[in-house]
């Protein structure tokens, strides 16, 4: 007996892609981004391949208001390298939180998206506002409620 294995064309024949609304005031950064995760991936689908892109697109608002729980605020420190010698670049979580919280949520979600061929399509379709305000009203996002 064969499995059935869905392709990319037969999940976009049966289902449209949602968009999902996700406030992110006074919740916690690893929390809600597990839970973003999940939807970016499709693992809340009853189709889900790991294989193919299947999940929905997440605007994800108010990006200024998360917590970090713990001392992270002060001693969590986000490096990257630029490619050059010499060129590790180090910032505080305080500091990233005060200049570019939407950056800092973004982060935190697309590192627990698979690392794949389908990492960088995922991560087109999550959209990250420090505000309450966003460009994605025509698309009609119904907002989900993410526990605290």
């Amino acid at each position: 007996m064969k499995s059935y294995y869905p392709k990319g064309k037969d999940l976009a024949t049966h289902r449209r892609e949602k968009w999902h609304l996700v406030d992110a005031d006074g919740q916690v950064l690893g929390r809600l981004a597990t839970r973003v995760a999940r939807l970016l991936m499709g693992k809340t689908q009853p189709t889900f391949t790991p294989g193919v892109l299947s999940g929905d697109h997440v605007v994800v608002i108010n990006a200024r208001g998360i917590r970090l729980t713990g001392k992270k605020l002060d001693q969590k420190v986000y490096r990257w390298h630029s490619g050059y010698p010499g060129g590790l670049k180090e910032v505080k979580a305080r500091h990233l939180y005060d200049t570019k919280p939407e950056q800092m949520v973004r982060d935190a979600i697309l590192g627990m998206l698979p690392k794949n061929k389908l990492h960088k399509r995922m991560a087109k379709k999550l959209r990250v506002f420090a505000d309450a305000k966003h460009p994605h009203v025509a698309q009609q996002p119904q907002p989900i409620q993410v526990e605290a």
